[in-house]
């Protein structure tokens, strides 16, 4: 496994002087934790985890994130409602969007709405990392 992308993470999170604050939306427990056992594999990441759309806008309204991972097809509100509502609160924090059968319309409006990802489960370790790497790293030089 190539590991540039957990270098990555943890000499920007060195730099900050501080981990990344990642917030996991996903119906899916199993999905939650396998995206969470992934971040914590460095130390670079702190985790934060919501089961739905309503729970991620609670824990965003209180709590600052560097990113989100977001599943588009959820029950109570779904992640393209999520999006529209953090986008609201939040409108500058980057969301990448996880999902396993959203249709290419829900896709498409999820890039117009603001991500700034898409990756289809089932995702692997190294893109997931590599993409969190790129995105939080990104934009942490940005704002530097």
């Amino acid at each position: 496994m190539d590991s540039a992308g957990f270098e990555r993470l943890s000499d920007a999170a060195q730099r900050r002087g501080q981990p990344f604050n990642v917030l996991i939306v996903d119906d899916e427990r199993y999905v939650r934790e396998v995206f969470r056992d992934y971040c914590t594999i460095t130390h670079a990441v702190a985790v934060d985890m919501a089961n739905d759309g309503r729970s991620a806008l609670e824990r965003v309204s209180r709590e600052k994130y560097d990113l989100i991972t977001l599943d588009l097809i959820m029950p109570e509100m779904s992640g393209i409602d999520a999006l529209i509502a953090i986008k609201d609160v939040c409108p500058h924090v980057p969301i990448m969007i996880v999902t396993g059968n959203a249709t290419e319309k829900l896709i498409e409006e999820a890039g117009v709405l603001g991500a700034c990802k898409v990756m289809y489960k089932p995702v692997q370790l190294e893109e997931f990392v590599n993409s969190l790497a790129t995105t939080l790293v990104d934009r942490e030089n940005k704002h530097a």
